[in-house]
């Protein structure tokens, strides 16, 4: 909530942009994204969230390719995503490689014992 707190504050000061899909006049996903702080042409997702009963409809697709046409235009090389190992997070990293995206580390429990830091990554050409 951090993230979009401080987007929705100052947008163009933020340092994140954030893409909100709609159906119905409700809001069904976002993601937010933006430049990794020291680089040159890497960005974070930082989150992608879809409504549990809009899952498997495309939503989190489009909302991904939207995001990556948005960095592809600020000349971004490459793309990284993190997340747990956890089981209950099993679909989200076959999410992530369905869309290309490989996973490059792991750090064995970061987030707490058994819950290891997965790094996915996006090379853009």
């Amino acid at each position: 909530m951090e993230l979009l707190d401080a987007y929705l504050e100052d947008p163009a000061n933020s340092g994140y942009s954030v893409l909100v899909a709609e159906a119905d006049s409700s809001v069904v996903g976002y993601i937010c994204f933006g430049p990794t702080p020291l680089t040159t042409g890497t960005w974070d997702v930082y989150w992608i969230a879809v409504a549990r009963l809009k899952r498997g409809g495309g939503i989190g697709k489009a909302l991904l390719a939207s995001a990556e046409a948005r960095m592809k235009e600020t000349q971004a090389r490459l793309i990284l995503i993190e997340t747990s190992s956890k089981p209950n997070y099993e679909s989200t990293r076959r999410f992530y490689l369905s869309q290309a995206y490989e996973l490059i580390s792991r750090i064995p429990d970061f987030y707490e014992p058994g819950d290891d830091k997965l790094t996915f990554q996006k090379r853009l050409g």
